[in-house]
């Protein structure tokens, strides 16, 4: 609550705003036909995350206003909005995990004599981060770089999706940047 003041504050000194009460918010939701899923918040789709959003916009141009007549009164919907299909992305930040110099005890087979924990660039050519295409057993995947193994045996890249759970370590011969990183994982 203290960082939505906080915001509220800094945005009504860049353009007026106005506060809505939940109640406010769910009946315009209601009136614009916008479900919301109270069940399973985890879902990342429109109902439970972005319809609360296009209600707080749309009470800019709709008003839930007073009126009284010879014979009744209460209460209607004063204004019009069209709500149309749009896309819905997740956007999340990147994990980074920085080095750790003195996570281990000195080991004596290792260069440097410590592990390898953690870094941004693999010695692939990649970045942690980095938007890729990788390819296993004949399926393509499309992720992000978040690190890599690499002993006298193995050479890996490993490669999330945009919540930042593991699709696989892959060869990195089986590895094509797309894009470089932004440090943001936007998933359609």
């Amino acid at each position: 609550m203290v960082g939505q003041k906080v915001m509220l504050q800094w945005l009504s000194e860049i353009v007026p705003t106005n506060i809505q009460q939940g109640w406010q918010t769910s009946i315009l939701r209601q009136q614009l036909g916008l479900s919301k899923d109270k069940k399973n918040k985890e879902k990342q789709i429109p109902e439970t995350h972005a319809h609360d959003g296009i209600a707080l916009a749309a009470s800019n141009f709709m008003t839930f206003s007073k009126f009284h007549t010879a014979n009744t009164r209460g209460r209607h919907w004063v204004g019009e909005v069209a709500v149309n299909r749009a896309p819905f992305r997740v956007i999340a930040r990147i994990r980074v995990f920085r080095r750790q110099l003195h996570f281990e005890n000195p080991v004596k087979d290792v260069p440097g004599n410590r592990k390898r924990k953690g870094g941004t660039v693999t010695p692939f050519g990649l970045r942690s981060g980095d938007l890729v295409k990788a390819e296993k057993a004949g399926k393509v995947y499309i992720g992000w770089v978040g690190g890599y193994t690499q002993t006298a045996k193995t050479k890996n890249v490993s490669v999330y999706d945009h919540n930042w759970h593991r699709l696989g370590q892959f060869s990195p011969s089986k590895v094509l940047l797309i894009k470089r990183s932004t440090r943001l994982c936007v998933a359609s």
